[in-house]
């Protein structure tokens, strides 16, 4: 088993390659974006950049690990059983990482749309430093694991629930995010808005599905910042779900508000569909802020007072999924 020096270096190394032009990097992502079309080429970029800036910045892991008093060699190293979500570009790289820098051993099924990439990194780790293949293996069922960290849908977690009652776990369910806006942003904070609610077509738990406006709200500004990711129109499997949800408004008659590329539709789900952003009046700023703070399924929300618009999708190594500690998890 590797030590912690060891496992940082590799980790930098890799940050190295992940921001190369090296071919076989290139190829892994052109075949993600082949196996899975929501996988395109700008957004598997942006997940890498957030990585490489916020995760395997070196400073940061040797920080990061020293909050933790993370040991020079793990002597006693469990095996951790993680399923993985696909919903965007190594999305379950966060946790992974976790189990890694801990010296813990994890046993990964990744998801089907999302298993070139993961693969493709741990295939390198394994080929720098063959310790580091002790430490990561991917297998289809996870059994006789120590303990278990599953992502998946609000369905899917009653079987984690179940399966993994007598270990101790970490279940994800479905989550998302919300913006609070205030009526007075500016050109550039709605622009960066728009990547909240954008960035990965939204399939994300930290892209914005809905945001509470002051009554009597301008949606045309909102719409025109929108505008950016217009291109999503070219997007087939963007389009298709474009058009089903245009169609489904027309059809029972309600308003909606549209750039020709995003439909802006007043409910009070926080959850949308892809291509639809939810809004919702408020009158009262604290009295929103406390309801927001007690939903269980928001992950994070933009905005006023909260997090600054443009970094919903720029976690921060201590940036839990679910506020839950992973490393402290790890630990115990």
């Amino acid at each position: 088993m590797l030590n912690l020096q060891q496992r940082l270096d590799l980790l930098e190394q890799l940050r190295k390659y992940l921001t190369s032009d090296e071919p076989s990097w290139l190829t892994a992502k052109e075949k993600a974006e082949r196996e899975n079309g929501w996988f395109v080429q700008m957004f598997i970029s942006t997940a890498i950049t957030n990585i490489t800036n916020e995760f395997l910045d070196p400073a940061k892991l040797k920080a990061f690990a020293g909050k933790y008093k993370i040991p020079h060699q793990n002597l006693r190293p469990k095996v951790v059983g993680l399923v993985m979500a696909g919903n965007i570009p190594l999305v379950g790289f966060h946790d992974w990482l976790c189990i890694f820098l801990s010296g813990h051993i994890a046993r990964v099924k990744p998801s089907s749309k999302d298993n070139v990439l993961i693969k493709h990194i741990v295939g390198k780790l394994s080929e720098w430093n063959t310790g580091a293949s002790e430490h990561t293996r991917f297998e289809e069922m996870l059994k006789g694991c120590d303990a278990y960290i599953a992502t998946g849908s609000n369905n899917s977690s009653r079987y984690f629930e179940y399966y993994f009652a007598k270990y101790p776990s970490i279940i994800r369910k479905n989550r998302t995010s919300v913006a609070i806006l205030s009526g007075s942003e500016t050109a550039e904070e709605l622009d960066r808005l728009a990547d909240d609610v954008h960035l990965y077509f939204g399939l994300g738990c930290r892209n914005v599905t809905k945001i509470f406006v002051p009554e009597q709200y301008d949606f045309v500004p909102i719409l025109g910042a929108f505008k950016k990711y217009g291109w999503f129109r070219d997007h087939n499997k963007y389009h298709n779900n474009y058009d089903y949800q245009l169609a489904l408004l027309l059809l029972n008659n309600k308003y909606y508000m549209t750039n020709e590329s995003t439909l802006i539709v007043k409910g009070d789900p926080i959850f949308s569909p892809i291509s639809q952003l939810h809004y919702e009046e408020y009158q009262s700023l604290p009295v929103l802020q406390e309801e927001l703070n007690r939903k269980s399924d928001i992950q994070c929300i933009v905005g006023l007072n909260n997090i600054p618009f443009g970094l919903a999708q720029s976690p921060s190594l201590a940036d839990f999924a679910d506020g839950v500690d992973t490393m402290r998890f790890l630990q115990n």
